[in-house]
């Protein structure tokens, strides 16, 4: 019996997975399905690991570049409110791993308490937000973490604490399939206060990002004490072009699709920057872009 045949309700079968991307970009899945429960979710990973199929968590899909090509296996979202819940309790938040990262900051805005807000503008899911450690010199979303509360392959529920994880630099050593919750511990502030540096902090970020409208992604880790982008720069790959894909002229370590851009245009873009890079700098550029 088929993924769709035992879960009707909650599979898709060779859905376009570009809708469900920043980018716009991608073939279809095998199955696409999204669980209304952690019982439902359970049984699916335990379908899957009877049949042998590939599981995938899809997010926000933000960092993310899924090829033109179809795509086997499983694609799950968790998007029910099991997985997208907001709790506080005094200082500490619960959030689902499945929830946007945007929702949680607004959250705690609204509560007063201080410590997410200079994420705003970051976009993604707060399990992969947690897993990718997003931020930047000012913040890393770790700095508020306490637990982390994540389903292993074995389809177990564990707490893992904070000193059990190990963070670094868009990193972390989180390896389970899916984070279910994380619980946060931030400080009382004044809303106001929070407003103003949440206002200071997009308005930076928002200056070194592509324009609203376009649908752009980064490309590449920072190395250490160098940006990727001034070293883009330095190898004069700053109008680069593959296709409808272009390097953004607002910073040169992000890609934008235009109508029209396919997976391979971006991917053939990424070999070229890189290549290029080496060249002329000595420096191997890491991806940071996920592609599936």
């Amino acid at each position: 019996m088929s993924l769709a045949e035992q879960f009707p309700a909650i599979t898709q079968r060779n859905q376009p997975l570009a809708p469900y991307t920043h980018l716009k970009i991608g073939g279809p899945a095998q199955y696409l399905v999204q669980p209304r429960t952690l019982e439902e979710l359970n049984a699916v990973l335990a379908a899957c690991r009877q049949d042998k199929l590939q599981v995938r968590m899809l997010g926000g899909g933000f960092n993310l570049l899924v090829r033109d090509d179809p795509l086997p296996g499983v694609v799950i979202r968790l998007t029910a409110e099991p997985f997208t819940f907001l709790k506080r309790s005094g200082r500490r938040v619960v959030a689902g791993g499945g929830g946007q990262l945007f929702d949680l900051i607004a959250f705690c805005v609204r509560a007063g308490l201080g410590g997410l807000e200079t994420l705003i503008g970051i976009r993604g899911t707060v399990g992969g937000s947690v897993r990718c450690n997003v931020g930047d010199r000012t913040a890393e979303i770790s700095q508020t973490v306490r637990n982390v509360t994540v389903l292993t392959e074995a389809g177990t529920v564990q707490v893992r604490s904070r000193d059990e994880l190990t963070f670094r630099e868009h990193a972390s050593d989180i390896d389970e399939p899916v984070i279910l919750s994380v619980e946060f511990e931030l400080e009382n502030d004044l809303p106001a206060a929070i407003v103003k540096r949440m206002r200071k902090a997009w308005i930076l970020r928002k200056a070194t990002e592509p324009l609203s409208f376009q649908a752009g992604v980064r490309l590449f880790r920072n190395p250490p004490g160098q940006t990727a982008a001034s070293l883009i720069d330095r190898a004069a790959m700053t109008k680069a072009k593959v296709g409808a894909a272009e390097l953004s002229e607002r910073n040169s370590n992000y890609v934008i699709a235009h109508p029209g851009s396919t997976a391979r245009d971006i991917l053939q873009l990424i070999a070229l920057v890189r290549d290029k890079v080496k060249q002329r700098t000595g420096v191997l550029l890491e991806q940071e872009l996920h592609v599936w």
